[in-house]
């Protein structure tokens, strides 16, 4: 047992600063990427395997909006290039679940779509106190299905279901399993100032993408894209 000590003693804290090395390294490449110091990656030539993120409400009508958008990439040869497609819902969150079917459906792509059902990180008006214990259930739940998935990209636009499934996928990132491109599309609603979410993976996130022109000069590296509804 002294000798297991003796090893964790000398082991473990190298172990931590290759650690932090390693997540700075990360942070800091994602941080000249969005401030174009970096290349995009280009997946124009490729399927990408998307992860989507369904918030409930507003949330999933601007991105059913945006993704709608991105079917439209690939006519000419019948797909939708952005597949398979993987929709992430709350398990409490049945319209979302019926409005993707019906998105879907309009597409009128035979590209491969399914949907996960999530535990939410926090419900509407919980308490701070409990939101720690529901969050931390949802990532011990979300972690598992975002490795075994690996997309190539995960979109999303909050609220609180993302951030467990976003850590999944820079987790990936971290470790050098799967490069994710993470893309956060702040809601509409947010006019003069990003939502929780946006902060918490404004140093996480490829991209941060914003709906109004004067939230780039209150928060450097994000890019505006105009209305999406």
């Amino acid at each position: 047992m002294a000798d297991v000590l003796i090893v964790l003693a000398v082991f473990l804290p190298i172990i931590l600063v290759l650690l932090l090395a390693r997540t700075f390294s990360v942070i800091k490449r994602i941080h000249n990427g969005r401030m174009g110091n970096l290349p995009y990656r280009n997946m124009v030539n490729s399927e990408v395997k998307t992860m989507i993120i369904a918030g409930s409400g507003g949330h999933t009508a601007e991105i059913l909006s945006l993704v709608s958008g991105l079917a439209g990439r690939d006519t000419n040869r019948g797909k939708n290039r952005y597949s398979p497609r993987e929709y992430i819902v709350a398990n409490t969150d049945t319209m979302s679940e019926d409005r993707i079917k019906t998105a879907e459906a309009k597409m009128g792509f035979n590209s491969q779509y399914f949907i996960t059902k999530v535990p939410r990180s926090r419900e509407v008006h919980q308490s701070w106190i409990t939101t720690v214990m529901t969050t931390l259930y949802a990532s011990l739940y979300c972690f598992p299905i975002v490795i075994k998935s690996r997309p190539d990209l995960l979109l999303c636009n909050g609220p609180g279901t993302c951030i467990p499934l976003c850590f999944a996928a820079f987790l990936l990132k971290l470790t050098g399993m799967k490069d994710v491109s993470i893309i956060y599309v702040e809601s509409i609603c947010r006019v003069e100032s990003l939502s929780l979410s946006a902060r918490i993976l404004y140093y996480f996130a490829d991209h941060i993408l914003v709906q109004w022109p004067q939230l780039l000069k209150k928060f450097p590296g994000t890019e505006y894209i105009g209305r999406i509804v």
